[in-house]
């Protein structure tokens, strides 16, 4: 059953530009299944909230945690090189990705219900508490507890396919085997003390290293997402992305 999951998300994604006149591609998804009693869901209540939801909390019985990374093609990638504020490719595809996640949920949520079992239908951003800037459900933690990446210095999710793109997850009570989660980091900083290359793309100064230890403000950065990007005429793309190109984990692991 998994590799007919992964068939369907990998024919929806190729297909989507074409059913719904997108100007944005993407490269193959990067997909992965977590056991939703790993015991790293309920560690995501001290690491991301308290509010932070378990997989039964969602569905409950629920047995599986499907994640996976949308990557952005390479010439989005470069067009976003440049300048402070976004480029308008890929502010583009951010609202497109957005979009593409929300309907691809929809559509795996059928799939999976067609097939006896129960998902939910979660919406790809959005679903946090804006005084504290806490998920109630993290795409991003629940993609490494699947196996799709590890987390950068960035924050961000670093993939085989690289970092730059959107992710999207769904829980069900449908049993499917775990993914392996990678051997190590993926990370140049984190594996191996060098590169922090991100650090000094980001435009909102949200990102240090000191003394071999990694700071992140996420006010800075949230400032930068809607005090900067939305006020300057992209409204639904609140999405800055400077610290995930040029850099060695934009398009692949390093």
């Amino acid at each position: 059953m998994w590799e007919k999951i992964q068939d369907e998300i990998v024919q929806y994604v190729e297909d989507y530009p074409r059913t719904h006149q997108t100007p944005t591609r993407w490269r193959r998804p990067v997909m992965g299944v977590a056991d939703a009693a790993d015991p790293l869901f309920p560690a995501l209540k001290e690491i991301v909230g308290p509010t932070h939801a378990l997989p039964e909390d969602l569905v409950p019985g629920a047995r599986s945690v499907i994640a996976y990374f949308m990557p952005f093609t390479e010439d989005v990638v470069k067009s976003n090189i440049e300048h402070e504020p976004s480029s308008a490719e890929w502010a583009q595809a951010y609202v497109d990705t957005n979009q593409l996640l929300t309907d691809l949920n929809t559509h795996l949520c059928a799939f999976i219900e067609a097939a006896g079992y129960h998902a939910s239908n979660l919406p790809p951003t959005y679903n946090y508490d804006e005084e504290n800037l806490r998920s109630d459900w993290s795409h991003r933690s629940a993609a490494v507890i699947a196996g799709v990446g590890t987390f950068g210095v960035h924050h961000m999710l670093i993939t085989e396919s690289g970092c730059c793109g959107r992710i999207g997850s769904v829980v069900t009570d449908m049993p499917l085997p775990p993914t392996p989660r990678p051997a190590e980091e993926l990370c140049l900083f984190k594996r191996k003390g060098i590169c922090g290359a991100c650090t000094k793309r980001c435009v909102a100064d949200a990102l240090s290293i000191e003394g071999g230890v990694e700071f992140y403000d996420k006010w800075a950065c949230n400032h930068q997402l809607y005090g900067i990007m939305v006020h300057r005429g992209f409204p639904g793309a609140d999405s800055c992305g400077k610290c995930m190109v040029a850099v060695p984990c934009a398009m692949k692991a390093p």
